[in-house]
């Protein structure tokens, strides 16, 4: 009868790890959903160095080449369909700003032209994201 007893004890100070397997899944689930959201430009540049900078979350991504090409969401862009993908993109994450990848080569036009298409649609956040030493 003692025997029998013992194992209600046991079975009782057993810990079910259920429901944290479920927090975890969920956590995983959360985690693969909300990174499906910030988009890439599209290719790498060589950023210009700065001294002094302010780190910033983005929402979009514009990328602008040495040759002047525009990249928004790993497509080139050409000048005139700058400002409805960038109206794409802020309709989807409308609270963050624009972060401009600028290689060193770029000329300043196309980053202006860029900027100038963003304020038209609204975006009132945007850098152009550097290198720091």
């Amino acid at each position: 009868m003692r025997k029998i007893d013992l194992n209600r004890e046991e079975q009782a100070q057993a810990i079910d790890l259920t429901p944290m397997l479920d927090v975890v899944f969920i956590l995983l689930i959360f985690f693969i959903v909300t990174a499906a959201f910030i988009k890439a430009p599209g290719i790498d540049v060589d950023r210009t160095k700065t001294i002094t900078a302010e780190a910033s979350k983005p929402g979009i991504l514009v990328a602008i080449s040495q040759n002047d090409e525009i990249w928004i969401d790993k497509n080139q862009v050409k000048d005139n369909q700058v400002k409805l993908q960038l109206l794409r993109l802020y309709t989807e994450s409308p609270k963050g700003g624009l972060v401009i990848q600028v290689d060193e080569e770029a000329s300043v036009k196309k980053i202006a032209h860029v900027a100038d298409a963003a304020k038209e649609i609204g975006i009132d956040k945007i850098s152009v994201s550097t290198l720091n030493d």
